[in-house]
Formats: C-alpha cells, structure tokens, sequence
C-alpha cells in the first residue's frame, strides 16, 4: 500500500515557517491555555491517518509545514468584533464534535482565527458505544489532553466472543499507538475536546444552529461544492438569524450532516450503511479490564444477522450495551434493531447482570456512514471530514479516531490554503483522505459482504475463534493498527486481502458521488 500515516499538524513545524508569527498576545495566551514545550514537534510528526497503521508521513504537507503562523486577523480582536457582521474568520466549522473540535484546536493552536458553531450547548448527550481506541488515544495525547482522560475508565483490550467461545485479546505492541484504550461517554469526552480547542484560541458558539449556508454568487465555480461567504446562524432562544463569514468553510456536523446536503453531498448507497443502538446499565463488573464484542448476534428466531454486539465497562458503575447492524444482508429492512437488542441482553453472559430491571434509560440510535461514503468532500472553498463524510471503519463502526484523524488533516489543507495555496490545497485534502483510507477501507467493505453471508459468517468466525494467534492477528487489522515497521502475519494478510479487493468491481468506491 501506499498510504500515509500520519496526519500533518496545522502548526507543524513552526521553525520553519517562513512568514510572520502569530502575535504576541496570541502567542502568550495559547501557552497560558496548554503546554506548548513540545507542541512544535508533536505537530511536524503527529498521529498515524493511514491506512493499514503505515506511520505517518503525509506527502508534501509534513515537508512544507502543513499550517503556518501567519493568521491573517490580530490576536487581539476582541470578541464582540469577531461577532460583529463585517468581520471574516480564516475558518467556521459548522460542528463541535470530533472532527470539528479537532479542527479547531489545530488552527487555533497554530494562530489562525477559527470561529466552531455547535447547536447544542456542552455538555450534551450522543448516542455512542464510548471506547477510545488506541488510535483515539493517540489523537488525544498530540492535543496534550490524555491527562484530563485520567478519570476514566483505562481498559487493555478486546474479549471477542462467538459461536461459544471466548478470546481474551490484548492491545498489540506499536510504535505509534498505546497499547490501552479508555471508555468515557460523549457526554463528557467532546466538551473537552471543544474547550481545549477554545482555550487553544478559537471562538466557541454554544446553542448556536447553523441554519443554511450563504453561497457567493458572484464566485467563479470550481469543483463540486459551492463557494460560501460564511453561514447564517440563529442562537438558541432568538428569533434573530446573523450571517458568520469566513474565507473557509468546514462541515463537520456529523452523520446525518443536514448541512453537507443542503451543499449537495450523498452517500453512495451501493455502500456499507450501518446503524446502532446502545443503552446504559448497572453492573458489577463495571471496571472489567477489557471490552467486549460478540460476533455471532442472533434475531429473535436465533438466526445471525451482519453485525457485532458490545459490552463496554465504564468504570463508574455502569456499563455501555449496544448492538451494531451492517446494511449488507437483504435481511436489513425488516429487522427492528429494538427487537434485535432485546435478544442481545437475553443472550449475554449472566455475569453481567445486564437485565431490564438493571436499564439506566431506554437504548438510543442511529445511522452510520461508513468507508468514506459521502461526497463530495472537498470544492469550492469548503471541506467535509468526520461522520458528515461517511469516516467510520466498515470494520468494527469506529468514528472517533476517524474524526479526530480527519479533522486534523482538514486543518493541515487549510493552513497551506491560507498561506497561497488557495483551493489546491483542498483538493489535495481529499486526494489524502482517499490515499489514507481507501485501500484500508476497500478491504473492510469486501469483508463485510463476506461475513453477510450466514455461512460465510460461521465459517470464518468459526473457525477464527479456535486460533487466539489468528484473532490477536485479526484484531490488528480490524483496529487499523498494523506495523508499518514489521511484515508480521497481520501485515501480510491484510496485503492479500488488499490484492484481492482490488479485483473487487466496486471501482475503489470512494469516488465522490455525484451531487
């Protein structure tokens, strides 16, 4: 493969910069807000974005210094001003989560002037499984917040459950990733994100709804996005609309992405959809050391359906329950995913004490893009990253690293877009979206159609769950953590499984579609 790993930092390396640095106050105020002692190397060299775990070295963007200091409006500008109608931020991000907030904090962070718009006001609850993986964790350590996940529950792996028998499985050894996950509900975890983005120097508008975006028509069109002035937002309570403008535009307003479409992104439906559903319980075992994922999920006739079931310990007494459905068996349409949860509480092990009468709330869910399904993400003066543009791993419905991951090479495009490469560096963005993701993601749909197939299913997870060598190998693959250092047996499978796909005649899959 020739895929990047590692995503490039808006304010990688500062050194080499070559116009002028951010203002003083700026300046001062972002090492008030984190340390900054090795913030300049963290960014020239941070997380691995590529495909199959290959460490990060993201052509051209890590060589230039991917977002310069050279913000184009004072540090000084107050707040009021940024607010005011005639003022134009660098960067709005319609979205705080993830992949917004991660934006956010590495354009701040390298000086440029960031305005985040988030509809709801921190914090707030998100329907999510709530396990960081190490490629999370990895993220979060280069914004210098992994301390502040201190309190949360630390876990060391997968327990991988099926045709009944179970495999403890830990964490692989890596040379860019730890070897430890945390779970922390979204409820706390994207509050944090957002703030330190803020603290880093952007402007953060809570309760704040982007209600459409303003396209510049007198713009010139290029690419299959619109150019924009800014967006019209409404505060929450107000029956007053005001227009924020900017010289860039990020959509990052997660997966239903009700902006994204109004700009003319689809998904491309030929491709893996999923759709989940969790609910909160009590339980003793709340601090169990491993997560838990069940491979074999049955229907209430006790057929298996496309799909995995999870039990994710959250430390503080209560566990994470959820059931994940793949949109790839013709079964589909007709399963109620409520339905399909009861059978799964019924069917996990007792110890667990996973009952109704344990139930912290009614099960929430919703829909999931996956494999770089929507598009297009890139045109015009505009990015999409995160869930908005189908960044979920078709393997085990991963969005969080994805959408940190994303976001921060959406930062990086935008900081060479800002320093004279104008749109260039936005089509670039996408070019290194498909060429970290693509054939990782190719290999992840060939398979998930493989497992649609009830016999394929039994016979691979069947025979997988008798070899622990075989699964811990497995397990690297579907975490996107192999080596880039070493050709082990993991590295060496998803190869061919790489050269098969490719044989596969879904084109790639990850053209954008049409608008």
């Amino acid at each position: 493969m020739t895929a990047p790993d590692e995503t490039p930092g808006p304010g990688a390396p500062k050194k080499a910069a070559r116009t002028a640095k951010a203002p003083a106050k700026k300046r001062a105020a972002a090492k008030k807000a984190t340390p900054r002692k090795a913030a300049a190397k963290k960014a020239a060299t941070p997380a691995a974005a590529g495909a199959a775990g290959k460490a990060a070295k993201s052509p051209r963007r890590a060589a230039t210094s991917a977002a310069r200091t050279a913000p184009t409006t004072s540090a000084t500008t107050s707040a009021a001003a940024r607010r005011a109608p005639e003022h134009v931020h660098d960067v709005v991000i319609v979205g705080a989560g993830p992949s917004g907030a991660s934006c956010a904090y590495w354009l701040a962070e390298a000086g440029w002037d960031v305005a985040v718009v988030e509809k709801k006001e921190f914090p707030r609850e998100k329907t999510c499984g709530d396990g960081l993986t190490p490629r999370a964790v990895r993220q979060l350590a280069d914004m210098d917040l992994e301390r502040a996940l201190a309190g949360s529950h630390r876990y060391g792996g997968l327990r991988a459950f099926g045709f009944g028998r179970s495999i403890d499985m830990q964490w692989p050894e890596h040379p860019n990733f730890p070897n430890y996950g945390y779970t922390i509900t979204r409820h706390d975890l994207d509050g944090l994100v957002a703030g330190h983005a803020e603290s880093a120097g952007a402007t953060l508008l809570q309760g704040t709804e982007v209600t459409e975006p303003v396209i510049d028509e007198a713009a010139t069109p290029s690419g299959p996005l619109p150019t924009l002035v800014g967006v019209t937002v409404k505060e929450k309570g107000s029956t007053n609309s005001r227009t924020i403008k900017a010289r860039y535009v990020v959509v990052a307003d997660g997966s239903n992405s009700r902006i994204g479409r109004m700009l003319g992104t689809s998904r491309r439906r030929e491709l893996p959809m999923g759709m989940a559903l969790r609910g909160y319980y009590r339980s003793d075992r709340h601090d169990d050391p491993f997560i838990e994922s069940h491979l074999d999920i049955r229907d209430a006739e006790g057929d298996v359906v496309p799909g995995y079931g999870w039990i994710f310990p959250m430390g503080d007494g209560r566990v994470n329950v959820g059931v994940g459905l793949l949109s790839t068996d013709q079964r589909w349409k007709g399963l109620n995913t409520s339905h399909l949860m009861d059978a799964f509480v019924d069917f996990v092990p007792a110890s667990w004490g996973i009952r109704p009468e344990t139930s912290l709330g009614p099960a929430t869910g919703g829909k999931l893009p996956m494999g770089l399904s929507v598009g297009p993400r890139a045109g015009g003066n505009v990015l999409i990253t995160g869930d908005a543009s189908g960044a979920i791993n078709p393997f085990n419905g991963e969005g969080i690293a994805y959408g940190y991951e994303t976001g921060r090479l959406a930062a990086a495009a935008l900081g060479h877009a800002l320093t004279g490469e104008g749109e260039r560096a936005l089509t670039d963005y996408d070019r290194e979206l498909t060429a970290a993701y693509g054939p990782y993601f190719k290999v992840a749909r060939a398979f998930v159609h493989l497992i649609s197939n009830p016999e394929a299913m039994r016979l691979c997870v069947g025979l997988g769950m008798r070899s622990e060598l075989l699964m811990t190998q497995l397990l690297r693959i579907m975490a996107n953590l192999m080596r880039p250092d070493a050709a082990g047996p993991a590295e060496l499978g998803f190869r061919a499984m790489e050269l098969v796909s490719r044989l596969l005649p879904d084109n790639d899959g990850l053209e954008s579609p049409a608008a």
